[in-house]
């Protein structure tokens, strides 16, 4: 369900794991306009939906709008995923939370979330979920930066002293003997202009990650690839946070394999 949500590709995934698992159900596209957001929703039990996930722009309002909120995702302060519950009320969960750090861990299974301090591109919803995952997971120090400067600085004194405001101007010092970057912004999507950072100051052994799939080597990754340090791209992140979704709604927790991958590279 979103607003557009034709680029969606998570009927690719779900579909598959519904063929795969021998399950009788389907997986739609529910173009919905913020306006009617309520009313689709409402519609889901009617209809006889197992539940939908959300994106773009229905993530945050959606909370408002369902009858309870997981804990997790009433800290993140968005929902992606929505359950149709027994006697027809509405739950909302995040599962981006769970999606971007097992993405980590299946790239680099010995990743620890405390090897060192963690810098984080990006004040908005994605920001959200992988800073609460990574304070989860263990980590003892984040820092934050932001082209608008005053959402960077909020977000950090919402998550605590463990999250560290940034001026946006001091970005690239702020890579200086961290162990993980983080860009969960839309810069370097496809269509959109590379990340503004330089990773001069960037340890050789720091993990460089973005949370964008398409193209699956943005140019930050593609730049931290050349000067030797190891990346990870949006697509893991896609793949995983549909696990706990799709489990939730058929009561099977699907695996992520090599034939999948393929088909979801296939739509690129």
């Amino acid at each position: 369900m979103g607003w557009p949500v034709a680029h969606s590709r998570s009927p690719v995934i779900h579909k598959h794991w519904l063929a795969r698992y021998e399950l009788l159900g389907d997986y739609v596209l529910l173009p919905v306009q913020p306006s009617h957001l309520e009313s689709a929703l409402r519609a889901l039990p009617v209809l006889g939906f197992a539940g939908c996930n959300l994106t773009i722009p229905h993530k945050v309002a959606a909370m408002e709008l369902v009858d309870r909120v997981d804990p997790l995702a009433q800290r993140v302060g968005a929902i992606n995923t929505v359950v149709v519950q027994g006697d027809g009320a509405l739950a909302g969960y995040n599962t981006d939370v769970f999606g971007y750090i097992q993405s980590l861990i299946d790239a680099l299974p010995q990743w620890r979330a405390d090897q060192g301090p963690v810098a984080v591109v990006g004040a908005g919803g994605a920001a959200r979920a992988v800073i609460a995952g990574l304070l989860d997971a263990g980590a003892k120090e984040i820092r934050l930066a932001n082209r608008s400067d005053a959402k960077a600085l909020d977000m950090a004194h919402e998550f605590g002293c463990l999250v560290h405001y940034v001026p946006w101007k001091e970005r690239n010092d702020a890579l200086d003997q961290i162990a993980l970057l983080v860009n969960t912004t839309n810069q370097g999507m496809q269509g959109e202009p590379p990340l503004a950072i330089n990773l001069n100051h960037l340890p050789l052994e720091a993990l460089v990650s973005d949370i964008i799939y398409v193209p699956t080597e943005t140019p930050l990754l593609a730049a931290a690839r050349a000067r030797g340090n190891p990346t990870v791209n949006g697509l893991g992140m896609l793949l995983n946070q549909a696990r706990p979704a799709f489990n939730s709604w058929f009561g099977v927790m699907p695996s992520i394999t090599s034939d999948l991958i393929e088909k979801l590279r296939a739509t690129f």
